[in-house]
């Protein structure tokens, strides 16, 4: 039986699990209903030291019988595999590969290397892109009219995208596992919708500074009619972590604004005036939130020079993060994050007659029931609706 194999490398556990890997596990177990929130506070909020915490929960689960037993097994076996061969459990008691689980997370602010509690599917996406029909591609043109952001000829536009995405890490137990899967899905994705992908992995912050400054300046742009920037690590509050990240709040990130003022009217001349779609998978850390408050700025003349238009700095952006300030995101070390399963279904599904701000809305929709994570919808400056018309 599965508990009593588990109480016998009692002592191994308790000895070689880090309190990393304790946080995760309770995650996972309470959403497989092993555990409630009160037995799960006990453990991390009753115990002071490590070892402490896992005598607790290796005790609690083992006298819940064997089905629990076995899910501890399984969701071990994932998040520390040096661990779980080190305790050299009987394999009858390891059943398969575990469906979900996360490595383990640093001190301090919490990077996004938590697991997707619910959503694991086993596709994940949808095989073809819907493409827009004619007839709904010249409807929803006729009935938007100036209320849609144009899209250049296919035969001539040639539309980028960004992937940065942060998998290893100077620190082992940060690695992102899973994330590849979704490196791969938003990939095929963004090609189906005919964006050329500029693909990096494993960046620290300054190397995504000069990558985004870079991806400014390309001249596509100006033969473009839209861009797409992902970047997927871990992160804390307002920030995204550099693969140097060490869990302190000052070490290796690199900032949200950034981004937005790397692509900005002034920064990025060839997406002026052009939808610009910024998707982050990453928590969002601990620490305040922030109010936005409106500068005051001098009256405007009644007249000025014909030869000068000025312009807002920031605007046509839609970002949407994949949590809510303070909060974390998860992921499948098997399927990846369901942030951006839902995203390439939804877009794969329904981008043929929906605009992107109402993608999204259903992205956050997809959520509703999955409380422990909420997609959400930042600084977007979209003057119009943006429609992606695939096929088109």
């Amino acid at each position: 039986m599965a508990d009593k194999k588990l109480f016998a490398v009692r002592t191994k556990f308790i000895k070689g699990v880090n309190g990393a890997v304790i946080s995760d596990l309770l995650d996972v177990l309470q959403a497989d209903s092993v555990l409630n929130v009160s037995e799960a506070e006990m453990v991390m909020e009753g115990q002071k030291l490590v070892s402490d915490k896992a005598r607790c929960l290796i005790d609690m689960v083992c006298k819940k019988g064997n089905r629990a037993s076995e899910k501890f097994i399984s969701q071990l076996q994932a998040a520390d595999p040096s661990l779980f061969d080190s305790l050299q459990i009987d394999p009858e008691s390891a059943p398969g590969s575990a469906p979900r689980s996360v490595p383990a997370s640093p001190p301090g602010p919490a990077p996004s290397s938590m697991v997707s509690q619910q959503e694991t599917s086993q596709a994940g996406t949808v095989p073809f892109l819907i493409s827009c029909s004619p007839e709904s591609y010249n409807r929803i043109r006729e009935m938007e009219k100036d209320s849609i952001y144009p899209v250049m000829e296919k035969a001539t536009r040639k539309r980028l995208a960004l992937i940065i995405n942060n998998i290893k890490f100077t620190r082992p137990d940060l690695e992102r596992k899973g994330a590849d899967k979704d490196q791969a899905n938003m990939k095929k994705l963004l090609q189906d919708l005919d964006y050329t992908v500029d693909e990096y992995n494993d960046l620290t912050a300054q190397e995504m500074d000069r990558t985004l400054q870079q991806f400014a300046q390309r001249p596509e742009h100006e033969q473009s009619d839209s861009a797409f920037v992902v970047i997927m690590s871990h992160g804390i509050r307002d920030a995204i972590c550099g693969v140097d990240y060490d869990g302190e709040q000052s070490s290796d990130v690199f900032k949200n604004d950034r981004i937005f003022n790397l692509l900005n009217t002034v920064n990025c001349a060839g997406l002026r005036d052009k939808p610009k779609v910024i998707l982050i998978q990453a928590c969002r850390g601990e620490g305040a939130g922030h109010s936005w408050v409106s500068d005051s700025v001098p009256l405007e003349p009644q007249y000025e020079d014909d030869s000068l238009m000025k312009r807002h700095k920031e605007k046509d952006f839609i970002c949407l993060c994949s949590s809510t300030p303070e909060n974390k995101s998860y992921r499948s070390i098997v399927d990846g994050t369901p942030f951006v399963r839902h995203i390439v279904e939804i877009f794969y599904n329904n981008a043929h007659k929906d605009h992107v701000d109402e993608l999204f809305r259903q992205v956050q929709q997809a959520f509703q029931d999955f409380p422990q994570q909420m997609p959400t919808k930042e600084r977007t400056t979209l003057m119009k609706k943006f429609y992606l018309f695939p096929g088109f």
